[in-house]
C-alpha cells in the first residue's frame, strides 16, 4: 500500500539534487536536502510518541523548515494543522484543544505562553524557528535522512485547516490526500506548469493558497520557488527577472502597480501571474495589463475545497469573474432557500462537488450536514452566477465574510470582543472597499446609554485579543443600526454607507 500524497509531491524527488527552494540571501536548497531535513523531522515526530493519524499543530513563520514539517507528516502519516502566527495564545488555546493536536510546534519566543496551553490541551510543546533553531529541529538533527514512508488510503485525512462561519466558532475542514492530490493534478495540467517553471513566492503557508496550492503544484511539476518570508515588494522586484511565474492576492498587484520600479521589461520572462483568496478590482486587471502585457489569470476557491475555478490559460481571460468550473468539478447555482437549481444568469447560491471537496468538519456533524449535501454537493455560502458564456461571477457572501488581504475575518468574533467593552451597547463589523487590501473590516459601535465608548482603548484590547489582521481599521460611533422589519441588522446598508471610507 502506498502513500499517494507523498509519493506523488515529495517521493518522486528523492535523490534528485534539482533546485526546490531558492532563498533570498542566494542560497538554494535541493529536491533531496529537503527531503533529508523531512525525513529527519518524520522522525522526530514519531520520537515525539505521535502516530498515524495524530494532529500536529504548527505555529512558526514561513520558512523551508515550517514547509519540512508538511512533508514530515504527510510522511508519516500525521494530520497536518497549520496556524497563522499572528494568532494569539487564546486562539491558539482553542485550535489545539479542537483538534485534539498531541503536539505543537511553535517559535521559541513563544514557549512561555504558549506552554501553558499546551499543558491543559494534553499536547507536547517543541519549538522550531525560522533559521532551523529549537528543541525539534535539535531532536530532528540526531534522526537519519531516510525515513520509511507510512502507508495511507487516498481518504485518509492528510490536513486541517480551520475555517469559521458567522457563528464566529472555528471550523476544522477536514482535507484527505485525494482532496489535495487530486486539485493539485488539475491546476498543474490546467495551467500547464512544468519543471521549468520558477514560481515566485511570497505567499503564507498557513492556508491553502501558499501551502496546498502554490506549494503543491510546483511539487508535482518538479520546478522551483522562490521562497520569500512574506510580502516585500522590493523582493518581488528583484527576483522577478529569475521567475516563470507568480501566485498572489489582489494586494501583490495593486502594491507592484504603484512601484515605479515594476515594468513590462521586468515581467518580460514571466509566462503567467495568478491572483485569488479575494476579488481582484476589473480596475486592478486593466493596469496591470496596460502596463505589463499580462493578462491576470483569477480563479475562486476556498479552505473547504481548495480550487473550484479559473479563467483559461488559453483564451479570454475575463475581468471580474473567476472563469470556468475546473475539469473535475461540478458547480451549480441553487435557490438559497429551497435548493432547487437555477437558470443560466439568475444569481443565487455557489454549489459545488468534485474530488477536491473536504470530508466535513472535524467533530461537527451538524455543521457538515447543514453545509455539505448527502450526495455530495458543498454549499459554499457565496453568491453567484453563471453568464451567458459560461463564466462564473461571484456578487457577495452569504455569510457577511471579510476577505482583506487574502485573510479570511469573520465578523461575529470580532462582534464578541467589541460587544464586551465598556460603553458598548452592540456592534457591527463590516468589510468595505480597501484600495491594498481589497476589503478592510470595520465596526460601527452603538453606546450603552449614557456612555461614551473608549474608541482608542477599545482597539487597544482587540490588539491583544485578535490577530491583528483582524483588528478593524476605523471604529465608529452610531446612535442606531439600521434593521429590517424582522430586527435584523442591515449590513448592505452599512456597506452601502461607509463605502467610501478608504477610497473616497
Amino acid at each position: 500500500m502506498a502513500n499517494p500524497l507523498y509519493d506523488a509531491l515529495f517521493g518522486q524527488h528523492a535523490n534528485q539534487h534539482t533546485p526546490f527552494l531558492y532563498l533570498p540571501d542566494g542560497t538554494a536548497i535541493t529536491h533531496a536536502a529537503f527531503l533529508h531535513r523531512s525525513a529527519q523531522f518524520a522522525h522526530a515526530l514519531t520520537a515525539c510518541g505521535l502516530k498515524p493519524g495524530d494532529r500536529v499543530a504548527l505555529q512558526i513563520h514561513k520558512s523551508p523548515y515550517a514547509l519540512a514539517v508538511y512533508a514530515a507528516c504527510v510522511q508519516a502519516g500525521v494530520i497536518f494543522l497549520p496556524l497563522n502566527p499572528a494568532y494569539t495564545p487564546a486562539e491558539v488555546d482553542y485550535f489545539v484543544s479542537n483538534s485534539g493536536a498531541r503536539l505543537l510546534i511553535c517559535d521559541p519566543q513563544k514557549a512561555d505562553s504558549l506552554g501553558a496551553i499546551a499543558a491543559g490541551a494534553d499536547a507536547r510543546l517543541e519549538t522550531l524557528d525560522a533559521e532551523g533553531g529549537g528543541t525539534f529541529a535539535q531532536m530532528a538533527s540526531e534522526q537519519p535522512q531516510s525515513f520509511d514512508t507510512v502507508p495511507r488510503d487516498g481518504d485518509d485525512l492528510a490536513a486541517f485547516l480551520y475555517t469559521s462561519g458567522t457563528t464566529g466558532r472555528s471550523k476544522g475542514a477536514m482535507m484527505t490526500q485525494t482532496n489535495l492530490l487530486s486539485n493539485a493534478r488539475t491546476l498543474k495540467d490546467l495551467w500547464q506548469f512544468t519543471s521549468d517553471d520558477v514560481l515566485l513566492h511570497a505567499l503564507p503557508i498557513f492556508h491553502t493558497h501558499g501551502l496546498f496550492v502554490a506549494t503543491n503544484v510546483m511539487l508535482l511539476a518538479g520546478g522551483a520557488m522562490i521562497f520569500l518570508p512574506k510580502l516585500d515588494v522590493d523582493q518581488l522586484i528583484h527576483f522577478m527577472p529569475r521567475a516563470t511565474s507568480m501566485m498572489g492576492v489582489p494586494t501583490f498587484y495593486t502594491r507592484l502597480l504603484d512601484h515605479p520600479d515594476f515594468t513590462a521589461d521586468l515581467t518580460k520572462n514571466m509566462r503567467l501571474f495568478i491572483s485569488g483568496s479575494a476579488p481582484l478590482l476589473a480596475e486592478t486587471h486593466k493596469a496591470f495589463e496596460e502596463r505589463t502585457g499580462h493578462r491576470i489569470l483569477e480563479r475562486y476557491g476556498m479552505t473547504e475545497t481548495n480550487m473550484n475555478t479559473s479563467n483559461p490559460y488559453d483564451g479570454d481571460r475575463r475581468a471580474g469573474t473567476v472563469g470556468f468550473p475546473l475539469p473535475d468539478v461540478e458547480l451549480k447555482v441553487t435557490d438559497p432557500e429551497t435548493g432547487a437549481e437555477l437558470p443560466q444568469g439568475e444569481i443565487g447560491m455557489i454549489e459545488v462537488r468534485g474530488p477536491n471537496v473536504f470530508k466535513g468538519y472535524w467533530q461537527m456533524p451538524e455543521k457538515t450536514a447543514a453545509e455539505l449535501r448527502p450526495d455530495g454537493w458543498f454549499i459554499t455560502g457565496d453568491l453567484g452566477m453563471i453568464d451567458a458564456r459560461g463564466y462564473v461571477q461571484i456578487v457577495g457572501r452569504g455569510k457577511d465574510l471579510v476577505i482583506s488581504g487574502g485573510y479570511n475575518i469573520y465578523p461575529k468574533e470580532i462582534e464578541t470582543v467589541l460587544d464586551d467593552q465598556p460603553g458598548v451597547l452592540e456592534s457591527a463589523v463590516i468589510g468595505v472597499p480597501h484600495p491594498d487590501l481589497g476589503e478592510a473590516p470595520m465596526a460601527i459601535l452603538v453606546p450603552a446609554k449614557d456612555a461614551a465608548p473608549d474608541t482608542g482603548a477599545i482597539l487597544e484590547t482587540l490588539n491583544t485579543q485578535l490577530a491583528r489582521f483582524k483588528v478593524p481599521r476605523k471604529v465608529v460611533v452610531v446612535d442606531e443600526l439600521p434593521r429590517n422589519t424582522m430586527g435584523k441588522v442591515q449590513k448592505n446598508v452599512l456597506r452601502d454607507t461607509y463605502a467610501d471610507t478608504f477610497i473616497g
